[in-house]
């Protein structure tokens, strides 16, 4: 029987590196098109979203940083602190809504 409280080291911070980078990544390419939409509609809102969510990328990708640091470090997995994760949803519900508001923008109708 194998003990609940015993870990591979090695996994976890890895999977959550990779956790962090994918959700990094898909806000800034969020906002890379809300910044082409903004730039080809002449729309300054829409460019300006798009370097919020721009910030909010890098944000995400230096919270990924920090947590693989500290689970590398801990013996024992650790909670994300609740500012982080305050921030991480706040960038993430940023993109998709910018997103829905660049699409909706550029909608014929």
């Amino acid at each position: 029987m194998t003990d609940a409280t015993a870990r591979d080291p090695g996994l976890q911070p890895e999977r959550t590196a990779l956790a962090w980078s994918r959700t990094s990544f898909a806000v800034a390419v969020n906002a890379l098109l809300v910044l082409r939409e903004g730039l080809i509609g002449d729309k300054s809102l829409l460019v300006a979203a798009s370097v919020v969510l721009l910030a909010g990328a890098a944000a995400i990708l230096a919270v990924g940083w920090h947590r693989r640091r500290s689970l590398a470090a801990a013996g024992t997995p650790l909670p994300l602190p609740l500012p982080m994760a305050w921030t991480v949803l706040g960038a993430t519900l940023l993109a998709c809504a910018a997103a829905a508001w660049s699409m909706l923008a550029s909608s014929p109708w």
